[in-house]
């Protein structure tokens, strides 16, 4: 009696070939619907799941291979007597290998405008019950679900005239991983609850890491199947060497800001904190701004740039060490001057899809943090002048700026900056005062007229009065404190303005 396989597939992606070496190696090949079809036109010997049923396919086919014919001879133990003569009693034959894909669901959520209904009808139920039943019995069936996978089990089944134990048990292992994400991709698409009893993520692996934060930790970076475009995870790679753990990390905090401005900005960042940012009328404009917001720390740090990199640009760029440099687009002269530094990093973005997850996690031991994204800026706010004097037309142009930046910044953060870039940066101070001596500090004479923001209310009138003696003449906060009076108080006795914004911008 011929040995059985059962193939049903979506996915054609080589299938005609593994059938026909089944079929050389003497196995009898099962299938339904369009594989079916697809093998017949080939002259592949097939026969219909409905003539091993005996029982048609109802319900437009969305009952087709649930049936103890199929399923026996799924689940039986090969080496089991009960079990082969309770398959022989009811005349159902073992099947040693299953090759089953499922029905793209997620191809068609993707789909601009896809309706509930074609979702509906593109959720599987026959596919991922044979691949279940086919990976629980691995010790004796050969289940695939990757056409990466074909060659494998050919080999093997040529060398051995079987699949090794541990073939089909990494096999198996890989069909509960892919049913578990086809179950999330569905699961996910009909839930309402922002935070629902349980939570399913799932992701695809992009790449091994050659090391993660230092180089004794294993690393891997997985993407979102249905994420944005406008991330590091679809993100074009034009030249360098492949991206480090860090790298990553980095590049993403640099989309984060950049993403805040409409006009023509750069963005520098190191250890996931800006050191340099920068606007103007032209993406060079923007780029002399952020380097020269911070000469010292923008070395070796990462790039990120919202208009189309051009040769005067790239020219400036590459008289310095970056490790990334993300941009939309770069010209081919832009290309020709930075493609001379052979391990620089250069990405493009899709900035017209800046779509953001609407939902954001963190591990910590044991567990997940899950938080709404933080996409309260400026227009959103409440903002209120709080001291005598209001802001000037170019002060508020510069506290816009400076709000858009200290959201990104890591807590206790301050920054100091004008209407065009940033003049100094304090970033994960343990205390607000010294995050404000930090960053005005790294002004220096330029503090003198200009504006400081912080990431929350001043308990204290201290960091005001350091500010004052620096020479900012404005400061947007949240407010909130118990003491809010007292750091108004000392703005109204220097003749600054002072904002409140009525929301905090903390990052841990």
């Amino acid at each position: 009696m011929a040995k059985r396989a059962l193939i049903s597939v979506s996915n054609k992606d080589g299938i005609l070939e593994f059938a026909k070496e089944l079929v050389a190696l003497g196995y009898e090949i099962l299938s339904t619907g369009g594989t079916k079809k697809l093998l017949q036109e080939n002259s592949v010997p097939v026969t219909g799941v409905d003539e091993v049923t005996k029982f048609p396919e109802i319900l437009d086919g969305r009952v087709k291979t649930l049936n103890p014919m199929i399923h026996g001879g799924l689940l039986g133990k090969f080496d089991d007597p009960s079990h082969q003569a309770q398959m022989q009693e009811h005349g159902i034959e073992p099947i040693e290998i299953v090759c089953v894909n499922l029905y793209p669901f997620v191809e068609t959520i993707s789909k601009p405008n896809v309706t509930w209904e074609d979702a509906i009808e593109n959720i599987d139920i026959g596919g991922p019950t044979m691949l279940r039943a086919a990976a629980k019995n691995h010790q004796y069936v050969t289940v695939i679900v990757d056409s990466n996978d074909y060659a494998t089990v050919l080999e093997e089944l040529k060398t051995n005239g079987t699949t090794t134990f541990e073939t089909r048990k990494k096999l198996a292992a890989k069909v509960f991983r892919h049913t578990a994400s086809y179950d999330a991709y569905i699961s996910n698409y009909l839930t309402e609850e922002s935070f629902p009893e349980s939570l399913t993520l799932t992701y695809e692996l992009q790449q091994t890491l050659r090391y993660g934060e230092n180089p004794h930790q294993k690393a891997a970076f997985y993407k979102k199947r249905l994420g944005s475009d406008f991330s590091l995870a679809y993100a074009t790679q034009l030249h360098g060497k492949e991206l480090s753990f860090n790298n990553i990390q980095d590049g993403n905090a640099a989309l984060q800001i950049v993403k805040e401005f409409k006009i023509p900005a750069a963005v520098a960042v190191k250890h996931m904190n800006p050191c340099g940012v920068g606007t103007g009328s032209t993406i060079e404009e923007a780029f002399d701004k952020a380097y020269e917001a911070d000469p010292v720390s923008i070395f070796g740090g990462i790039i990120a740039l919202n208009r189309e990199v051009n040769a005067p640009t790239a020219e400036k760029l590459s008289n310095i060490f970056l490790e990334i440099i993300i941009a939309p687009s770069f010209t081919e002269e832009a290309l020709e001057i930075l493609t001379k530094k052979k391990n620089i990093r250069l990405l493009t973005i899709n900035f017209s899809q800046e779509k953001q997850d609407p939902f954001k996690v963190v591990s910590v031991e044991g567990g997940l943090l899950v938080q709404e994204d933080d996409t309260y800026g400026f227009d959103d706010a409440d903002i209120k002048v709080v001291t005598d004097r209001e802001p000037t037309d170019e002060e508020w142009e510069a506290l816009k700026l400076g709000w858009a930046v200290v959201k990104h910044v890591k807590s206790n953060a301050i920054v100091v900056n004008n209407k065009q870039m940033t003049l100094g940066i304090g970033a994960g101070q343990m205390n607000r005062v010294g995050a404000a001596k930090i960053a005005l500090e790294q002004a220096g004479e330029k503090a003198k007229g200009a504006v400081m923001a912080s990431d929350a209310f001043f308990p204290m009138p201290d960091t005001v009065e350091e500010a004052i003696k620096a020479g900012i003449t404005a400061i947007i906060h949240p407010g909130g404190s118990i003491r809010d009076q007292d750091s108004i108080d000392v703005a109204n006795k220097a003749g600054i303005a002072m904002v409140t914004t009525g929301v905090r911008h903390f990052k841990h």
